[in-house]
């Protein structure tokens, strides 16, 4: 039960955790066949180079990278319990052109032994052996493969097949590869067989030797023209549709003391059959190129301030400094002109009412490059800022007087006084004519009779 709750904590994690792209770099001197591609810096999560990373591509037996997270994952995983190849597995993968082992009907290994089978030497009958054994049925398990797809968030993955047999409703895309991939590689079993370019199989009731199993991705095979010294995984795939491919992860110290960490997906590289590995070389020379030309910055730190906001209602301080709440990595060109990386704050507002708190969010700062935003990080205050009565109070009473509600109050008092104004006006008015009609003009006489 924990390490399920664990698998759904970690899901969620990946599902809101998307690629981060900064630039389109280019890389410079590399020809590439392959259709699509992704190179991503697993220290930050940046992409640093991406070409068609969201079209429709089909896997081939990268399709196993999803087999054997489920293997891994199932309530049944016992590394060191058996398990027997069976005639419908065999019949199964029979005319597809797939790889098989050479175990045969009722031979038992153990369950580590199988992972293997299916991850360093990609054998199609041991993925639809693992199909049976953990899902129940083939059906079953490609349904929990795309389930999983699913709660991965991988939105345009679909599988039909545990073994990576074309189908036109088998697909995936690089970056739906890269969020599986990361995924699988947090499991410390998973992560040690990609590595691998060799494995030993003990004997079986079936088979009184050891057997000795090689790895298909020649980067890691010092025996192959195409050993790559700082290969450290992770899994190949081929059909004719599908092309050649390769995820592939690779870890080189810097000058700087730092274990850069890339992973590398192409799909659909060009096969010419005795003439050249492009998914190899290709993958080679991408990593390379990484190596060479990127350096992880530190950009900002959190003891210096970026802003400053108006602080109301103290009556110790009239500002607070707002800080960058983490410090802030980014991988750039080391021949990055510094003056080009900017921190801009956007505060929530210009001015924070008291009490403030040690931590408190007081708005975000993007970090440009180039003009371009690499990341934005939350501003925080480093202080606690108390409140004062006083000035709480008078605010209080200044807020109540000029409130909403005390504005109505005045404009009801106002009309009301406007309103016995008039009506006072108006009642004089009545008076004076009431006045005015009870006085009777009387002509002025001097005595003497005009007539």
């Amino acid at each position: 039960m924990p390490k399920k709750i664990f698998s759904v904590i970690l899901s969620l994690f990946l599902i809101f955790t998307p690629v981060f792209s900064a630039f389109a770099y280019e890389p410079t001197g590399i020809e590439l066949t392959a259709e699509s591609v992704l190179l991503v810096c697993m220290n930050t999560g940046e992409t640093v180079y991406a070409k068609a990373e969201d079209a429709k591509v089909y896997p081939a037996s990268i399709t196993k990278i999803m087999v054997v997270t489920l293997i891994l994952e199932s309530p049944i995983y016992d590394p060191e319990a058996k398990i027997a190849m069976n005639e419908e597995a065999q019949k199964l993968i029979l005319g597809t052109g797939s790889v098989c082992s050479n175990l045969k009907v009722g031979e038992e290994i153990r369950q580590i032994d199988l992972l293997y089978y299916v991850l360093m030497s990609s054998c199609g009958d041991c993925a639809y052996l693992a199909a049976l054994t953990y899902g129940g049925t083939v059906e079953n398990f490609v349904d929990m493969m795309n389930a999983k797809a699913q709660e991965l968030g991988l939105k345009n993955t679909h599988y039909q097949n545990p073994v990576g047999l074309h189908d036109d409703d088998h697909y995936t895309t690089a970056r739906d590869t890269y969020v599986l991939t990361t995924y699988a590689l947090k499991n410390e079993t998973f992560k040690t067989a990609c590595a691998k370019s060799r494995y030993e199989v003990p004997e079986t009731n079936m088979y009184n030797h050891t057997r000795r199993l090689s790895t298909t991705n020649f980067l890691l095979d010092n025996s192959t023209n195409y050993f790559y010294n700082y290969a450290t995984g992770v899994k190949t795939g081929f059909t004719t549709e599908a092309g050649r491919c390769l995820v592939s992860t690779a870890t080189r110290r810097g000058n700087d003391g730092i274990d850069y960490t890339y992973m590398c997906i192409l799909f659909h590289c060009d096969n010419k059959p005795g003439v050249k590995r492009y998914e190899f070389s290709e993958s080679k020379n991408l990593f390379n190129w990484a190596f060479g030309n990127f350096v992880i910055k530190e950009i900002g730190d959190t003891k210096n301030p970026v802003a400053g906001a108006e602080v109301r209602l103290s009556s110790k301080t009239d500002t607070v400094m707002a800080y960058l709440e983490n410090g802030f990595q980014s991988l750039l060109p080391k021949d990055a002109d510094d003056s080009t990386i900017v921190i801009e704050p956007h505060l929530k507002s210009d001015s924070v009412r008291a009490p403030i708190s040690k931590g408190q969010i007081l708005g975000t700062a993007d970090i440009k490059y180039a003009n371009e935003v690499i990341g934005t990080v939350n501003l925080v205050s480093h202080e606690d800022i108390e409140k004062s009565t006083v000035l709480a109070v008078m605010d209080a009473t200044k807020n109540f007087f000029t409130s909403k509600f005390m504005k109505i109050v005045y404009v009801t008092v106002v009309g009301i006084i406007l309103l016995l104004i008039v009506w006072i006006l108006l009642l004089n008015r009545k008076k004076k004519t009431r006045s005015s009609r009870k006085i009777k003009y009387v002509p002025y006489k001097n005595g003497k009779d005009d007539r």
